[in-house]
């Protein structure tokens, strides 16, 4: 059986943890000046997928 690659797009745009995969936020990139402090905070990394989409994460990094 050949080996299962991971998935390269999949893997730069989100990160294994114990607890499932983490994501990005996105509008948190640039033309930051014109918001506001607060939705800037509020927009702050660390969001978890939802569990509904962690089966297809699983299979796009099998190896994460």
């Amino acid at each position: 059986m050949p080996k299962l690659k991971t998935n390269r797009a999949a893997a730069k745009r989100f990160r294994k943890t114990a607890k499932g995969f983490k994501r990005a936020q996105s509008h948190r990139r640039h033309i930051l000046t014109k918001k506001p402090s607060k939705r800037k905070r509020q927009l702050g990394t660390g969001k978890m997928v939802h569990e509904t989409d962690v089966g297809r994460l699983e299979k796009l990094m099998p190896n994460a």
